[in-house]
């Protein structure tokens, strides 16, 4: 009776081992493959600290960036460009909401343009930028708000800058004023003859950025 008792139990036990064996290798395999997923084959690269992202030498990633948009003013809050003067005696003599001179701005169109076309050596750290604003409108204030998008003036900024580290760069900067259509020409007794919106200069200045904002990483 031992004997069989003994015959038995061994017959269990070669059993219940020969059934935990898919389960070790099921346990195997995957921490094998957690193990695998945990390490990266290829590690990804770090991005330079500052300057254009270094990949080929001409026409980078992103070389080209930029934002356009557009904007309304409500009545009696016309953009005034300067351009006709703002004394009511002077826009009565000149005819009121008939006057010639009625450069207040109902529409802004305008943006910001960059270009940064070297991936390698120092040059990557160089770009040209460009900032166009178109004026649209016919309006006097106090005499006339008009919907009109009539030509007014295009006002621009073009410039050279130079990326430098800890988020700032250089600029040298040149800034003008193109009058459209009829105030190419003088436009009657309102008219201040005036160069535009700060005219025509030439600035050298810096820039930080900061808080994630532009260049900032």
């Amino acid at each position: 009776m031992k004997n069989r008792i003994r015959e038995i139990v061994l017959s269990l036990s070669a059993l219940l081992t020969f059934a935990c064996i898919p389960g070790f290798a099921q346990d195997f395999a995957g921490t094998v493959a957690l193990a695998s997923s945990v390490v990266p084959a290829d590690p990804v690269p770090t991005p330079a600290p500052w300057g254009a992202r270094e990949g080929r030498t001409l026409l980078p990633h992103n070389w080209v960036r930029g934002y356009t948009d557009f904007s309304f003013a409500p009545p009696h809050n016309e953009p005034d460009l300067g351009r006709c003067s703002p004394s009511s005696t002077v826009i009565v003599s000149a005819g009121g909401a008939n006057s010639m001179c009625n450069a207040y701005a109902r529409y802004l169109w305008g943006g910001y343009l960059e270009l940064q076309p070297f991936g390698k050596t120092f040059l990557r750290h160089a770009f040209v930028f460009f900032t166009p604003t178109f004026s649209f409108g016919n309006n006097v204030p106090q005499f006339k708000y008009t919907a009109s998008m009539a030509g007014v003036a295009f006002e621009r900024a073009v410039g050279l800058g130079i990326e430098l580290p800890k988020n700032f760069e250089f600029r040298v900067t040149q800034h003008q004023v193109d009058w459209l259509g009829k105030y190419n020409h003088h436009v009657g007794l309102a008219d201040l003859s005036t160069a535009g919106p700060y005219g025509l200069y030439t600035t050298v200045g810096a820039r930080w950025y900061f808080g994630g904002y532009g260049r900032s990483r």
